[in-house]
């Protein structure tokens, strides 16, 4: 509706009357969908909808100022993005409404995809991670350009910015001076909960005094101001890579998603920021200006509407998604044909586990350039384990990188640089410390190539295991966490000679790899292995022994226990299968041992309770009945936390008991 007064103040600066006629059409478009969409959310045509209106100055007027080929990675209110970036309006409304033309094909909602085909990199909905992944693409484009022209944005909600991985990225963008905008839609509320009760600074550039950074705050609602400030911290970063805190005051017109209402808001918020329509306010300015007429404000609202009919039909014409279980179990991973590198010479070496890692590592920089390192105390000081020492000085600081101690932001980073075409590799300190990037690894890492076809290129290395006397938090078996998450690849050797080769395998391959490595086989076991570059493949277990009596199934440390048991056991016969990979599971392996002894026995360091012993004795039992001659059998720790006292640890471990419930298989 025309308004009397403006209650923005526009600053045309260098405008041109066609570049201000082009952002208004931009500004135009996404109101327009909205209120297309609000029509079709009655009548049941889409199933959810997250309302930006009030807030489009901020996508369209960020969008429009940066560089065509910057990343930019919006959320659910950022409609104003897509349709800046030009995506096809009829491709939008099939994702909308969940069909195959969209881009996640049906498996994912609304704004939650991605396309690297418009530079646009989707959030998952925990508010927070998308930053973190913003770091590694800056940084993908900062070692690539040094001095980069195009800014990665990103943007965060104020209710957002309580998340841990708000703070995480901005200082590892900090500490790391990465060229990224970060832009904060302070819109007084996250969902219900209004600022006051979300945080006590009055304003999020004051923030930016914390991180050692500069912040800018203009007005959410000045699509000219948002662009000009965007465009200017955009020269900033060609001059100097860096990155800036973008605090845009704004308002949410409409509830955090059209069934939760807006009942909580003071109806004087809705007066107020009514006035400041950034739609209606920027339309009368253009009049006042004498750039724009209303036949002309008829003639565009009614092409765009025409425009917007005519791509629904297109959206409505396609079937619904049709089911097929084949293509939705292969689009879990990326598509990836294994070719197996031999040694190129017979040259061999007798190496600890440790060394093998680090060989392992160091072959895998050398053969791929556009490898990165990232890691708390990885550099200068080599790991707490001496894994990348004197990696820093082959490899320079830009490819072995410390890290502060923030895992999500890290591990999101790696994400980042995957999608901006490099390859990443994460060291977990301990395996313990994961649980603060979990959220990471399990909805970024491994479901991208579902939701939209996206691989993440990452190995996540996993110092683990118990038999050091460190107690709880350094020492817990944590594997089964993510073997039940589809999209992983869960790789666990026990020998120097597979930790090696499955750990180049890994860098090879193009999707996301959590790689086991136990800590009490560091330095307790050497095996003579080839000096040069090979790979083992992953997902095939190993027969380590051959026998008739029963089998022994086993990974990691398990491995070493049961050839101890069987050495002090002569009398028994047995199939000793190392599984060297979790997931996939090389379950022929498995089935066929299986069917010729008759008997099973799975042996893991991880607790008896939902470990993958469990799933593994369940598919013996759905596959392998009919041979079967004794129960299957498992045999781990205990369902307790890990003990420090050496006593106490190996009373929690499994290998004491292992020898009896063997007996006790053999017994059938």
């Amino acid at each position: 509706m025309p308004v009397k007064e403006q209650y923005i103040k526009f600053n045309r600066t260098k405008h041109s009357d066609k570049s201000l006629l082009e952002i208004y059409n931009a500004l135009l478009l996404p109101r327009l969908i909205e209120e297309k969409m609000l029509s079709l959310l009655r009548q049941g045509k889409v199933s959810k909808w997250f309302s930006g209106i009030g807030q489009e100055a901020i996508s369209v007027g960020s969008t429009l100022a940066v560089n065509k080929e910057s990343y930019i990675l919006p959320m659910h209110r950022n409609l104003g993005v897509f349709t800046s970036r030009n995506i096809p309006m009829d491709r939008l409304f099939k994702q909308f409404q969940g069909k195959a033309g969209g881009f996640t094909h049906g498996r994912d909602r609304s704004f939650h995809f991605g396309t690297q085909e418009y530079k646009i990199i989707g959030m998952i909905s925990h508010l927070g991670p998308q930053m973190g992944v913003a770091d590694g693409i800056a940084l993908g484009d900062m070692l690539r350009m040094k001095k980069s022209d195009r800014p990665t944005v990103v943007y965060s909600g104020d209710g957002g910015s309580s998340e841990g991985d708000f703070h995480e990225s901005i200082n590892v963008a900090a500490v790391w001076d990465l060229p990224v905008i970060f832009i904060i839609e302070n819109n007084g509320y996250g969902l219900s909960t209004p600022s006051n009760e979300q945080f006590r600074c009055k304003q999020f550039i004051d923030k930016a005094i914390g991180y050692g950074i500069e912040g800018v705050q203009v007005d959410g609602n000045n699509v000219l101001e948002v662009y000009d400030t965007v465009k200017l911290l955009s020269e900033k970063i060609a001059q100097k890579n860096r990155p800036f805190i973008l605090e845009c005051m704004t308002f949410r017109m409409r509830g955090h998603e059209e069934a939760s209402g807006t009942k909580y808001v003071p109806q004087e918020l809705f007066d107020m920021w009514g006035k400041k329509d950034p739609v209606v306010n920027y339309e009368s300015y253009l009049k006042d200006e004498g750039v724009l007429k209303q036949e002309q404000i008829d003639s565009i609202r009614a092409g765009i509407k025409h425009d917007i009919e005519k791509a629904l039909e297109s959206a409505e014409a396609e079937k619904p998604v049709k089911a097929d279980t084949e293509k939705e179990i292969r689009d879990v991973y990326s598509p990836y044909t294994y070719k197996e590198t031999l040694p190129a010479t017979q040259s061999k070496k007798a190496k600890r586990y440790v060394d093998a890692v680090s060989d392992g590592l160091k072959l895998a920089m050398r053969k791929h350039k556009d490898l990165i390192l990232m890691g708390q105390d990885i550099a200068d000081y080599g790991g707490v384990f001496k894994v990348t020492e004197g990696f820093l000085q082959e490899f320079g600081k830009d490819r072995v990188r410390n890290t502060p101690l923030c895992e999500s932001a890290i591990i999101g980073s790696a994400f980042g640089l995957s999608i901006n075409g490099y390859k990443a590799m994460v060291e977990m300190q301990f395996a313990d410390f994961v649980t603060c990037g979990f959220n990471q690894i399990v909805n970024n890492l491994a479901k991208s190539h579902y939701r939209w076809g996206q691989n993440a290129n990452v190995v996540v290395r996993m110092p683990t295991g118990a038999g050091t006397g460190a107690g709880p938090f350094h020492s817990q078996s944590n594997e089964a966490w993510f073997t039940h998450v589809a999209g992983l690849k869960v790789v666990y050797p026990a020998f120097p000679s597979d930790a090696k080769g499955l750990l180049l395998a890994a860098f090879e391959d193009p999707n996301p790899v959590v790689y086991f490595e136990h800590k009490a086989l560091y330095r307790s076991i050497t095996e003579d292995i080839y000096d040069d570059y090979y790979t083992v493949e992953i997902g095939k277990a190993k027969k380590i022994l051959e026998g008739n009596e029963a089998t022994i199934i086993t990974y990691g440390y398990g491995v070493h226990w049961a050839l101890e048991t069987l050495k002090s056991m002569p009398e028994i016969s047995a199939d000793l299968i190392d599984l060297r990979t979790l997931s996939p599971l090389d379950e022929e392996t498995i089935f066929e041992s299986v069917k010729k002894t008759g008997k099973a026995i799975i042996l893991h360091e991880d607790t008896y309770t939902g470990g993958i012993g469990g799933e593994i004795a369940s598919l013996i039992s759905e596959n392998c009945f009919e041979y079967l001659d004794a129960p299957v059998m498992r045999c781990a720790s205990l369902d307790t936390p890990i003990p420090m006292a050496h006593e106490l640890e190996w009373d929690f471990l499994p290998k004491s008991r292992f020898a009896t419930k063997l007996r006790e298989l053999l017994k059938y």
